[in-house]
């Protein structure tokens, strides 16, 4: 194994000898790594902690700590985090409450940039990108390959749709639409569907047409939401992606950005 002199591993930790932990880190009591994982220096790791293989952990991080909840009071809630991901600079993420499910869940292949705040109970599918300062706040859901932009603060329960683009330091305070882009430039609502990024993601033009064509009953109708969902209901192959946006919205607490 690949441990600095200056590193502290706990006796009850698990790190594979193909791990490297660098200078001044802190793996400590419950954390498991998986096989490959390296800390590059100044990392402070809490359990109980479990962690996949390949993923890379830059200076400053503190992960797995404790929740920053006032109803804490030390239970021995959880973090995971999946394979091949990248965490950069002074990120944090913090673990689970009881109240929350007792689990803050991370995905594979992610990249989280430097100084995000990924909070307690929060949910994060895989292929995610959460860019410089994204703040999320508890109980928050990012599904996969969405990508939350830079200083975004995003309000407690949040949803975060799959393949939508958020632009940065847009405050975010309803479920976010997938597929969509959303931007406080103009206000915070959703102006186009992110069809660059569905393209790069290797979306058919069919697929892309048909999402694109209940993108333009949801946003460009008269219909209030209620009676775009009820068109959209109406109508024949519409494909299985305009069915994960009509459960998507129907799913909603919190209302949707439009």
């Amino acid at each position: 194994m690949n441990v600095h002199p200056t590193a502290i591993i706990h006796p009850t930790a698990k790190v594979p000898a193909s791990c490297e932990v660098g200078p001044y880190c802190v793996v400590g009591a419950d954390v498991e790594l998986g096989e490959n994982c390296r800390l590059i220096s100044h990392v402070s790791i809490e359990g109980p902690s479990t962690i996949g293989s390949n993923n890379s952990f830059f200076a400053f991080g503190a992960i797995g700590m404790a929740p920053q909840d006032v109803t804490y009071s030390g239970e021995p809630t959880r973090l995971e985090i999946g394979d091949h991901n990248q965490i950069r600079e002074y990120v944090t993420i913090n673990r689970g409450t009881v109240k929350g499910g007792g689990l803050t869940k991370v995905g594979s292949h992610l990249l989280i940039m430097a100084y995000t705040h990924i909070g307690h109970d929060c949910i994060i599918g895989d292929h995610a990108m959460l860019v410089n300062g994204a703040t999320l706040g508890g109980h928050v859901t990012v599904e996969e390959w969405a990508v939350v932009g830079a200083l975004c603060p995003v309000h407690q329960f949040v949803r975060i749709g799959a393949h939508s683009y958020i632009g940065g330091g847009t405050t975010i305070t309803q479920d976010v639409l997938p597929f969509s882009m959303t931007s406080a430039a103009r206000e915070t609502h959703a102006y186009l569907m992110n069809k660059v990024g569905l393209q790069r993601r290797g979306f058919s033009q069919e697929r892309i047409a048909k999402i694109h064509h209940a993108y333009k009953i949801l946003l460009a109708s008269k219909l209030n939401t209620s009676q775009a969902l009820e068109r959209l209901r109406a109508e024949s192959n519409r494909g299985e992606d305009v069915d994960m946006l009509i459960r998507f919205i129907e799913a909603s607490e919190r209302g949707i950005i439009k």
